[in-house]
């Protein structure tokens, strides 16, 4: 799964990662974003224009804004067949920056969790394969929320978490974001784990467990 993520460095200053691609002017960094919160992504409406986003998708058919709570991930492999996701995948597929995501590592003979931050060698950004939609409240209001799409782990991650998200290559932007309708098929080629041999992952303080404390400490060394 993917519960928690970074974005420290600015994206519209990250080269030729999201070249082409628009960002609000005003950019504070992120060392652990969590569910629920505001996020930035960029829907495939054809603008290029990143938004914010509720981080946890609310189906437009959902009775309640309470259940994108239960939909923060979506796995990969079954997006054409959950009623919450197919839509999304056939029409509303974003792109979600970031530069890491914490994942928590049983310790053998205790209860407790190391958390590690997993990132790119290089430090630089990437973006998350995301689902969005808008919902309707009965008063009239709107949401609109994302989730992240994960898939099984790759060599790096295996032995910290059985899942990961999904990272896209920047030469498969175009084609995740495209307005055009997409039937699972065509897409599901680009549903597969990051190589490992440009990720790095470290444990990280234990400060990561508590979504209200977002300071550089946090992708610290433990």
């Amino acid at each position: 799964m993917c519960g928690r993520f970074t974005l420290t460095t600015d994206p519209s200053e990250a080269g030729d990662e999201f070249e082409g691609f628009d960002f609000p002017r005003q950019f504070s960094p992120r060392y652990n974003v969590a569910p629920s919160q505001a996020i930035l992504a960029l829907p495939n409406d054809g603008k290029n224009l990143a938004t914010f986003f509720i981080w946890g998708l609310i189906p437009s058919w959902a009775r309640e804004a309470a259940i994108g709570n239960r939909l923060i991930n979506a796995r990969g492999e079954t997006l054409a067949d959950r009623p919450a996701f197919r839509g999304a995948y056939k029409y509303r597929r974003c792109l979600i920056p970031a530069d890491g995501f914490y994942e928590w590592k049983s310790r053998p003979g205790t209860r407790n969790k190391a958390p590690h931050l997993i990132r790119l060698k290089n430090h630089k950004p990437f973006a998350f394969a995301g689902l969005w939609e808008e919902w309707h409240a009965s008063d009239g209001s709107s949401v609109r929320s994302c989730t992240i799409i994960t898939t099984g782990p790759n060599a790096l991650m295996a032995p910290i978490h059985d899942r990961m998200p999904l990272i896209l290559g920047r030469n498969d932007y175009a084609e995740w974001l495209d307005p055009a309708p997409r039937p699972p098929e065509s897409l599901g080629h680009l549903i597969k784990a990051a190589s490992a041999d440009e990720m790095e992952a470290y444990v990280v303080s234990s400060l990561v467990n508590n979504p209200k404390i977002d300071q550089a400490d946090c992708i610290l060394p433990a």
